[in-house]
């Protein structure tokens, strides 16, 4: 599970949430605007709040949110919802971003994702977006008692958690963890390489290794290959062909085909699983891991930024605060959002 909001937080980001349309599955905070980072994203009372709602419905929510928040979308708001949600579900990583919104004097941006698409995700890696920033600690608004995403939200972290063990020693301190953890949704990732801070994953893990130890403890407690020293902060993991086959399996879905077509040659022909038990034997497991890994996050981040041109619009850097939530964007420049 994720992190609940600390109570002054949680009222500020009610008041926030006040200004949308409800029926909300899930709706959380994340970034530098919620949860301290070292680096140039250190100042938490001028960064951009970040949030994701979630919804059942996307065509519904956008049509209610167009008619209360026309100004926060770019020029698509005039084809209407339905092209709306058409592109949130069809391009990119299934999430559409108004950035750039002045909402209660805080500057925001807010991405929508189908609460199907988002339990896929968690589930099967088919992006590593929203469910790579659920790995990482975030302030939960408001959920409903869906199960499924509940349980969900559980396996994600648990994945999570068996990836990182494939690409670290037989020995690491809960540090090493955390920030193998926080960069499995950035491999590949292309704005790491240009545009982004190359310290952000550190950046991220450093202020916040107790919400982090708070967020994945009971799973590596519960977790029957490690051995857990939280007095020394270090772990140790089974890294023998049998462990490393068990982890292998736990794998989601789409990280376990993409570890399979790196690996399996034109001809061969395997199995996903003969091709994993071949890999829990290979010196270069972790290696491969990451390369699956990276198969999943550079497309994904690539269409969605893409994606973020058009739903973000032309718009420019001045910010002009408009109480209570409007826009904050004249035109000349764009925004991509993640």
């Amino acid at each position: 599970m994720a992190l609940q909001a600390l109570p002054s937080s949680w009222v500020a980001f009610r008041k926030i949430l006040s200004h949308f349309p409800g029926e909300l599955s899930l709706a959380f905070a994340y970034g530098s605007g919620v949860f301290r980072q070292a680096g140039p994203s250190s100042d938490q009372k001028t960064a951009m709040l970040d949030f994701v709602f979630t919804v059942d419905d996307p065509f519904a929510w956008h049509s209610k949110n167009l008619k209360k928040n026309w100004s926060h979308y770019s020029f698509l708001k005039v084809l209407g919802p339905k092209v709306i949600t058409t592109i949130q579900n069809n391009y990119g990583a299934g999430v559409y971003y108004n950035p750039l919104i002045m909402c209660d004097d805080r500057l925001i941006k807010y991405g929508v994702i189908s609460t199907n698409n988002l339990i896929e995700d968690l589930l099967y890696w088919n992006n590593l977006y929203i469910a790579g920033r659920l790995q990482k600690p975030v302030k939960i608004i408001t959920m409903n008692e869906n199960a499924t995403l509940r349980a969900a939200l559980d396996k994600n972290l648990r994945s999570a958690v068996t990836a990182a063990f494939l690409m670290l020693p037989e020995s690491f301190s809960e540090e090493d963890l955390f920030i193998m953890i926080a960069g499995l949704s950035y491999s590949g990732d292309l704005r790491m390489v240009v545009g982004e801070n190359k310290t952000k994953v550190m950046d991220i893990v450093k202020p916040n290794i107790a919400y982090f130890r708070e967020l994945y403890g009971h799973i590596l407690q519960d977790n029957p290959q490690v051995v857990y020293k939280t007095q020394q902060s270090r772990l140790e993991i089974d890294k023998s062909p049998e462990g490393q086959f068990t982890q292998l399996l736990a794998l989601p879905k789409t990280l376990q085909q993409g570890i399979h077509n790196i690996m399996d040659p034109p001809g061969k022909n395997r199995d996903v699983e003969e091709t994993l038990f071949k890999l829990a034997y290979d010196p270069d497991c972790g290696e491969v891991v990451h390369l699956g890994l990276s198969a999943i996050v550079r497309p994904s981040s690539l269409r969605q930024s893409t994606k973020g041109i058009f739903t973000a619009g032309a718009e420019g850097q001045t910010i002009i605060p408009i109480w209570p939530c409007r826009a904050a964007h004249p035109a000349g420049s764009h925004a991509v959002a993640k």
